[in-house]
């Protein structure tokens, strides 16, 4: 048997050296009893020894011997196949990791310099030497405590540092390196060591975000390109996968042509017998804003789920609940009601700090262009470095494409959005500087095409990681209305999504995107899929909610001394949100192992804010304050009337956050895409931001709870999956036809019918029913004459659930 081209249903493993491909083999079993078609795998390359998420890649030629090698990973494929099952890969191209001394590249370039025929694979401005910021102190200090030696390994000389680093040295600094002062063998190299302090101002290469251990990759360049894909090309030749994700497209230079290269080398490959003809399954890790189209173009068969994921969400929540829950964040915490003034101030913190380096290089090349350019010598560099600084301030989305007129209509409406944000903080008489800018985006200005387009290029992998850093890694743990609206991909400036809106989505998935993911959970979320729907509970009664926060404050307070608020109020956001299920109140060491789980993501989040800590200069006594807060409330003997009350209160909401949770699968099941499982995520995902969502997975209760249906989300799962592999081109191809809803109850449901040859199957799914569970309201009496427009009503469609799949025609489910 052969796997479907296109996945029907996908499940994601994190791979590393404790859960391996013969791990993974050991539970295709079970994928299939589930009613997965394809393993969905984090990268599979050589990463860093240890790595606990291959990211870090430091050889993409071969297959990660930690996993198990080559050889191990076809024994998982064979497995796959043996159940006509198939497998796509996660793959990195925008950058490698190279600290640690194992990547073979990097090292050429620091012993052979701008001459290594590496060189050309990094991102490296060789107009000064390559700098290493990865010393503790600056290098006299460093030198005079004896922390940098010379030794021999393998048969070469090469530098110490701390006794782990080991840079290479020159090939004609080997014959005299040790005997030689290290001070001036030092300075005679390709590399320049400095403190990692100075890598905000001073790196003159392209790093991953702010991440000093990973360096960005030239994938335009047709050598790099070949060089670092050969590997995928082959195992998709051989048949041993059938589809890639590509991590951070945003990254590279060219997002469009690289994945239109990507997709047309895919295609010029044989297929062997017994695998997949093709296409190749391609999906790109891509964060769209709010109206942000992803180009039909580029050849991909869409995202890998992170806008399914904000719209999903953002349908579960009540937007009754944005103004009350904003002006109880404003009362605690002190700070803005709304998202946008924390948003620009994390952008003008971030530019003017961890991009510094970046951004000045940036300004240069733009510098650079108004020099070749005769009618631009009146633009200075300080001109320059202003509009480019306050364009990044308010850049609606990731970045730009296209230029002239290859240049999609979405970055005209982008660059037209951006010049209207921009007006109120742009000096007085330089509104022409951002126009020029703007027109040079748009591959519209005068002046030097290569100057043009090296302009343009820094300016676009500036402006993408300048939004996810200071939007995702840092606003988003600044503003707290309401926790569940801050994740990844997602709007925080907006609580809801209406149901005619969240149709329309669905509508334009159908017919632009029947092939893109739908995520819930990933291994990047900040708050697990039930968390964010336990929240979302909180928009329709903010009122309650209010009481039982100002008293949990009161109780936290005699902890809570010189703990912020706002910090306070996060968590106990973040203790309702996570509570187990299960958890006993009374349990002294589950409560225990529960605080340290929540302790590890207070100091991520701390740190992430850069308010009153931060990675590069942790405030460890205020942190100490916010843990020892975390551990009292969750300690028996100190907070038993705390604990009382959350449990209490997670209690009453409980069928309203299962009720979310269960739409919140039937939608993922239903609407048009391909469906992604995060491991371990069939039953309730109660977890936080990694590492807390890459926990180990208790695979032996799942496979127990599939055998029983003992569990009602693990139970839906299993009966949408059925159903997806029992009628594949219904749900691969099927129309989304929206189901008009009459009566009282006509804003808590959502219905629509999945239509193909004859064959439909219908999901009526209750949304926001909090006032029904909480104040025990009779199913019948809540629902009272709300109706489908074909007349069904909803009291007799759903009883007493959440959810109703359905297949029209007389054909049972």
């Amino acid at each position: 048997m052969i796997p479907p081209t296109t996945p029907r249903a996908t499940y994601r493993f994190q791979f590393h050296k404790d859960f391996t491909f013969a791990d993974a083999e050991a539970l295709v079993p079970y994928l299939d009893d589930l009613g997965i078609s394809h393993l969905y795998a984090s990268p599979i390359t050589t990463a860093r020894s240890g790595s606990t998420h291959g990211y870090d890649v430091v050889d993409p030629t071969r297959i990660n011997p930690e996993l198990g090698g080559e050889p191990v990973f076809r024994s998982l494929v064979a497995a796959l196949r043996a159940r006509a099952m198939g497998i796509i890969i996660d793959i990195v191209p925008n950058h490698m990791g190279v600290a640690g001394g194992e990547n073979a590249w990097w090292n050429d370039v620091l012993t052979h310099g701008e001459a290594s025929e590496f060189a050309r694979y990094f991102d490296i401005d060789w107009r000064e030497k390559l700098v290493l910021p990865i010393l503790g102190d600056p290098l006299a200090e460093t030198l005079a405590s004896g922390a940098l030696k010379v030794e021999q390994v393998e048969g070469r000389y090469v530098l110490e540092a701390y006794g782990e680093d080991r840079l290479p040295l020159r090939d004609d600094d080997q014959a005299t390196a040790a005997t030689d002062n290290i001070a001036g063998l030092i300075d005679r190299q390709h590399y320049r060591l400095a403190s990692w302090r100075v890598a905000n101002d001073e790196l003159n290469w392209r790093r991953f975000f702010t991440i000093n251990d990973l360096a960005g990759l030239r994938a335009e360049d047709p050598i790099v390109f070949d060089a670092t894909h050969a590997l995928y090309f082959r195992l998709y030749a051989e048949g041993l996968i059938d589809g890639v994700r590509v991590d951070h497209v945003d990254g590279l230079t060219d997002p469009a042509d690289y994945c239109r290269q990507l997709r047309a080398r895919l295609d010029a490959i044989d297929r062997p017998a017994g695998a997949p003809p093709g296409p190749a399954y391609i999906v790109i890790e891509k964060i769209l804003a709010d109206g942000e189209p992803l180009s039909t173009d580029w050849g991909v068969d869409g995202t890998s789920g992170y806008d399914f994921m904000e719209q999903v969400t953002a349908l579960l929540h009540a937007p009754a609940g944005a103004e009350p829950l904003a002006e109880l964040w404003a009362d605690i915490s002190g700070r803005s009601a709304d998202f946008a003034p924390e948003e620009l101030r994390a952008r003008q913190e971030l530019l003017a700090w961890q991009f510094d380096a970046q951004h000045r290089r940036c300004v240069e090349a733009f510098v650079a262009l108004a020099r070749s350019t005769p009618d631009c010598d009146g633009l200075t560099r300080g001109m320059l470095h202003r509009a480019i600084e306050r364009l990044l301030w308010v850049f609606p989305v990731y970045r730009t494409y296209g230029t002239g007129e290859a240049a999609p209509l979405a970055d005209v409406r982008i660059r037209d959005t951006v010049r209207q944000r921009v007006a109120e903080f742009v000096p007085p008489g330089e509104g022409a500087v951002v126009d020029r800018i703007l027109g040079w985006l748009a591959g519209e200005g005068p002046g030097d095409v290569a100057l043009a387009a090296e302009a343009v290029r820094k300016f676009q992998q500036l402006s993408a990681p300048i939004a996810a850093k200071a939007v995702e890694d840092t606003a988003f743990y600044r503003y707290g209305r309401l926790l569940s609206r801050n994740d990844v991909g997602f709007d925080a400036a907006r609580m809801s999504l209406d149901i005619d809106a969240f149709h329309a989505a669905m509508i334009e998935r159908a017919r632009d995107w029947p092939s893109a993911m739908l995520a819930t959970a990933t291994h990047d979320h900040k708050r697990g899929e039930d968390v964010r729907a336990r929240l979302a509970v909180l928009s329709e009664i903010p009122d309650l909610w209010r009481s039982h926060a100002e008293h949990w404050h009161e109780l936290a307070a005699p902890y809570a001394e010189g703990v912020d608020p706002a910090d306070t109020y996060m968590l106990l956001q973040t203790l309702f949100g996570t509570w187990p299920v299960d958890l006993d109140a009374l349990d002294a060491e589950a409560l225990s192992e529960y605080a340290e789980r929540i302790v590890a993501w207070q100091e991520k989040a701390l740190r992430e804010a850069k308010l009153r800590s931060s990675w590069e200069a942790p405030d460890e006594a205020y942190e100490t304050r916010c843990h020892d807060l975390a551990r009292a409330l969750l300690d028996a003997e100190r907070s038993a009337a705390f604990l009382g009350d959350i449990t209490a209160f997670v209690d009453l909401v409980a069928p309203a956050a299962e009720a979310n949770g269960l739409a919140q699968v039937a939608l993922r099941y239903t609407v048009p895409g391909v469906p992604d499982l995060y491991q371990g995520t069939e039953t309730a995902d109660l977890s936080l931001v990694d590492p807390d969502n890459r926990r180990p997975v208790d695979y032996a209760a799942r496979q127990e709870m599939l055998a029983t249906a003992s569990d009602p989300k693990a139970a839906l799962i299993a009966r949408l999956l059925a159903l997806r592999r029992q009628y594949p081109a219904l749900f691969a191809s099927g129309s989304y036809e929206p189901i008009a809803v009459t009566g009282a109850r006509a804003e808590h449901v959502i219905a629509f019918d999945r239509v193909h040859d004859g064959m439909a199957v219908r999901c009526v799914t209750a949304l926001r029913g909090a006032g029904r569970y909480v104040d025990e309201v009779d199913a019948s009496d809540w629902w009272a004459d709300t109706a489908l427009s074909s007349g069904e009503t909803i009291a007799d469609l759903l009883g007493t659930s959440a959810v109703s799949v359905v297949v029209l025609d007389g054909v049972a489910s």
